[in-house]
């Protein structure tokens, strides 16, 4: 695996872009190291990632709509794909409630 440095090699998007390779690896992993990295970037930045597994065009979309990150696109060649992923930001109404426990109080009349 290979994770570039990030690039704002395109002016058109104005953020980082970091390049993931995970050519040769097989499922689950491109799934999981896809999510770390996703992980570590911010807002608006964008993840391309390699992947020759033929399973990570079901794994990886799945994963960007569970974390509610946004797929920009998917290009298809003929021993690989390449997924274009750009990381949004965070969102209050995603985020579970917390709820408090009250196991120890017990209900006196």
């Amino acid at each position: 695996m290979a994770i570039d440095a990030p690039q704002t090699g395109c002016a058109c998007w104005g953020m980082a872009v970091t390049k993931l390779d995970l050519t040769g690896l097989k499922c689950p992993l491109p799934a999981l190291r896809t999510r770390k990295a996703l992980k570590s970037l911010a807002p608006g930045d964008r993840l391309e990632v390699r992947c020759t597994d033929p399973l990570a065009v079901i794994d990886i979309p799945h994963l960007v709509g569970a974390t509610g990150d946004r797929l920009e696109g998917i290009e298809r060649g003929e021993r690989d794909m390449v997924f274009l992923i750009e990381k949004s930001a965070p969102s209050t109404a995603s985020k579970p409630p917390s709820h408090r426990s009250y196991a120890g109080a017990s209900r006196r009349k």
